[in-house]
C-alpha cells in the first residue's frame, strides 16, 4: 500500500478541537509575554501595541495552518520575532507542520522559529540574566521538542489511519470472501438438484404424458402405466432426500446414499432403456474406473444428455460413447436426432449451463453443437481431475 497523504490520515477538527488547541495557545502565549507585559506597558507602548497587534492576526491566520502548513508555519515564526503572544499560534502552526513528516519544510520552519526566539529575548525588555549559550541551548532544546512532538502526533495518526484501512480492507475481503462462498454453494446446490431430479422429474413428465394421449388402454394398462408413475416418483423423492443430506450434512457429502458414480453408467442407460428409450451404449475406457469425482461427473453428463434426447426428441436413437485412458483422460460423446415441435415437458434451459461449470471446476469443458440433423454434447474430463 502506498505511503497515505497528510491529508488522509489527520483527523477532522470539532469545535472542541479547536476550543482546547486555541486554550493551550493561550497558555503558551502568556507565558511568553508575560515576563515583558508590565515593561511594555509602562515603557513601551508602540511595543506593545506592536505585539498585541500581530498576537491577533496569529489568532486567526492559525486557522489556516492545514490549507498552507508551511506558509503559515513560516509567516507566524517571523511575526515572533516582535510578538511574544503569537508564540501560542507559531507554536501550534510548527507543531501542525511537523505532524506531516516532511524534513526540509521542518528543518527550515524550526531554524527561523529558534532565530525569532533569540532576536525576541534581545529586542524585549525581557529580564534574563542567563548566559547567552544556556538562553541558546534551552532555545534549541524547545525548538526540537516542539517538531518531535508534532512528529511523533503525524506518526501516531498515520499508524492509527493504516491500521484502521487494514481493518477496513480485510472486512471488505472477508464480506466478499463470504458473498463469493455463498453464491458458489448456491450454484452448487442448483447443480445438484437439477442434475439429480431433473432426469427422474423428466421420466414422470413423459410416462403421465403417454398415458393422457392413450385412449385405448385397459384397465390394467392403465393401473401398469401408473405403477411405473409411482415408482419414479418415490425414486425421485429418495434422490431429493439425498440432495437435502448435502445440505444438512456438516461435511457437504450425503448421509442417505452415496452419489452415483461411473459404475453407475450402466444403470443408468438400463433405466433409459426400460422407459422406452433407444440407447447405443459403447465404454470403450481404458486404465479401470476413474476417479470417484471424474466419474461422478460423467455420470451427470450422461444423465442430462439421456433426459435432454428423451425430452426433446423422444423415441430417437441416442448414442454415447466413452473413450480415454489416464493419459488422455475421459472424453464422452452423446449424439441424438434434433426433434420436431416444442417439448410438452417443461424445461429451465440451465441444465447444460451447470453441467458446464461441475466440467469446468474439474478442470474439464462442455460443449454442444448442431451437426447436420444431429445434436452432439461433447465432454473433457482429466483423468486426475
Amino acid at each position: 500500500m502506498d505511503d497515505p497523504r497528510p491529508e488522509q490520515y489527520q483527523p477532522p477538527l470539532r469545535w472542541y478541537s479547536h476550543a482546547w488547541r486555541v486554550a493551550l495557545c493561550l497558555v503558551i502565549s502568556g507565558a511568553v509575554w508575560g515576563p515583558v507585559a508590565e515593561a511594555q506597558i509602562r515603557d513601551h507602548p508602540l511595543m506593545l501595541a506592536l505585539d498585541l497587534g500581530l498576537g491577533a492576526v496569529s489568532y486567526v491566520l492559525m486557522f489556516l495552518r492545514r490549507r498552507w502548513p508551511f506558509t503559515i508555519a513560516l509567516v507566524l515564526a517571523v511575526m515572533t520575532v516582535v510578538s511574544g503572544v503569537a508564540a501560542g499560534p507559531g507554536t501550534l502552526a510548527a507543531v501542525s507542520l511537523a505532524t506531516r513528516r516532511r524534513l526540509v519544510p521542518i528543518v527550515v520552519a524550526g531554524t527561523v522559529a529558534l532565530v525569532a526566539g533569540l532576536v525576541y529575548t534581545d529586542t524585549q525588555p525581557y529580564p534574563n540574566e542567563e548566559p547567552a549559550w544556556l538562553t541558546f541551548a534551552f532555545s534549541v532544546v524547545i525548538t526540537v521538542g516542539i517538531m518531535g512532538w508534532g512528529m511523533f502526533i503525524g506518526s501516531r495518526r498515520e499508524l492509527l489511519w493504516t491500521l484502521e484501512s487494514r481493518a477496513l480492507r480485510a472486512e471488505a475481503e472477508q464480506e466478499l470472501r463470504s458473498e463469493q462462498a455463498r453464491s458458489t454453494e448456491r450454484a452448487r446446490i442448483a447443480r445438484e438438484m437439477h442434475d439429480v431430479l431433473a432426469h427422474r422429474i423428466s421420466q414422470i413428465s413423459m410416462h403421465a404424458g403417454a398415458l393422457a394421449y392413450r385412449a385405448d388402454l385397459d384397465a390394467g394398462a392403465l393401473r401398469e402405466g401408473v405403477g411405473e408413475i409411482h415408482d419414479h416418483a418415490n425414486e425421485a423423492l429418495t434422490d431429493l432426500r439425498s440432495v437435502l443430506g448435502v445440505l444438512r450434512d456438516e461435511d457437504g457429502r450425503l448421509t442417505h446414499q452415496p452419489q452415483p458414480t461411473y459404475d453407475d453408467l450402466t444403470d443408468l442407460v438400463e433405466e433409459a432403456r426400460s422407459v422406452g428409450m433407444h440407447v447405443d451404449f459403447r465404454d470403450r475406457l481404458e486404465g479401470g474406473a476413474p476417479p470417484e469425482v471424474v466419474g461422478r461427473t460423467l455420470y451427470r453428463i450422461v444423465q442430462e444428455g439421456l433426459t435432454n434426447a428423451r425430452k426433446h426428441a423422444p423415441g430417437a436413437l441416442v448414442s454415447v460413447r466413452i473413450t480415454g485412458d489416464p493419459e488422455r483422460g475421459v472424453d464422452v460423446v452423446l449424439r441424438n436426432p434434433i426433434g420436431f415441435g416444442r417439448t410438452v415437458a417443461p424445461t429451465s434451459g440451465l441444465g447444460l449451463v451447470g453441467l458446464t461449470e461441475r466440467a469446468t471446476l474439474r478442470g474439464g469443458r462442455l460443449a454442444h453443437r448442431r451437426e447436420g440433423s444431429s445434436f452432439v454434447l461433447h465432454g473433457w474430463i482429466p483423468w486426475a481431475a
